[in-house]
This record gives C-alpha cells, structure tokens and sequence, in this order.
C-alpha cells in the first residue's frame, strides 16, 4: 500500500467520524458546562452536563421544525433552552410553568395553579420576585410557552425577569452530571 493511498483512508476515515459526530450533536445529545451558581446546589459551577435532544424531540437544523421525541416537558425537570433575551447562549434551569398553568410567588413560596409546590428540590429556596413574577400577581402562561427557575432564586437570571420561553426554543433535557468524577449522578 502506498503512503498517498493510506493518507486518503486516514481522510476518509477523519471525514465519517466528523459527520458521524455532527450527525449524534445536531440529533441525539449535547455537552454542556456549567458557568454560574444559578442552578446551585443540583449543578454547580464547573459540571458538565449530558443533555438529551431525543427526549422532547431535536429540532431539524435551519428550520422551525422539530421531530416527535419521546416526551413532552414535564413540571420539575431540568431544561436546557435557548431564552428569549439573549439568542447567543443557552440556558439551564428548572421547569414550573406549563402552557396553560398559573403560577404564584407569594411569601417566597410558588404556587402553580392554586397549590403550592412542595417539591424539596423547590422550597428549600425563598424565590423573590422579577418583572414577571410581582408578590401576589398571577401569571398565565401562554400556549405554546414555558416558565423556567433557577434552583438558586437568589442568583438566578429567569423567568421572573425575561419571561416565558417559546417550545421551539427548548434543547433537551438534562440528564446526568459526568464531570467532575465525584459528582457523577443523574440529574433530579
């Protein structure tokens, strides 16, 4: 065999392995890292995230068009999205609001369609409020639209302050922390 013939196989090979790897990013999961403290203490600063695109279906690639995943977002989980006021970055926090609900911050508590939520990984936290979230003000959201919180109310950039999120703007869902070693878990 000669060199310019393995050469050749070495590109080949490179070139599957690339649209292979394009082809598992754009469809099946992504990698992020976690910057700030604003989901602390379910993932701090540092973690690196496995997100799941098929779970709520991945978007097709330059269009508004997304295929049929496997579930619908469900109240508690934790989203990656892409939030309305900053279209460069995604974002990760914890759903509370579906299209349709009502929510309430009241005494630093949540409430979601009259009850109050009673999840601990919710009520160790008292959530202030935003221009979305004012004491005692009820929010409906739109169809269609979500409402997002950071674990961390104190630090958190969300749904309070920018509104509500778009369904075509959610990525995936979180799945596991696999970075650092120590902090290996699925994400609750």
């Amino acid at each position: 065999m000669n060199k310019k013939s393995q050469l050749r196989e070495w590109i080949e090979a490179l070139v599957v392995a690339g649209v292979i790897a394009i082809f598992a990013r754009t469809f099946f999961f992504q990698i992020y890292k976690i910057p700030t403290t604003s989901m602390v203490p379910t993932l701090m600063p540092g973690d690196k995230i496995f997100v799941s695109k098929l779970s709520y279906g991945p978007k097709i690639p330059f269009t508004k068009l997304r295929i049929r995943g496997f579930s619908r977002p469900q109240r508690g989980q934790v989203v990656v999205f892409v939030p309305p006021h900053d279209r460069k970055k995604a974002y990760i926090k914890r759903l509370i609001g579906l299209p349709g609900d009502k929510v309430l911050i009241k005494e630093g508590n949540i409430y979601v369609n009259g009850e109050m939520l009673v999840d601990p990984r919710l009520t160790h936290y008292y959530y202030n409020q935003g221009d979305y979230a004012k004491e005692g003000k009820i929010i409906v959201i739109p169809e269609g639209r979500y409402f997002f919180l950071g674990d961390n109310s104190i630090s958190s950039l969300d749904s309070r302050y920018w509104g509500f999120v778009e369904e075509k703007d959610i990525v995936g869902k979180a799945i596991f922390i696999w970075w650092p070693p120590k902090r290996i878990v699925m994400i609750e």
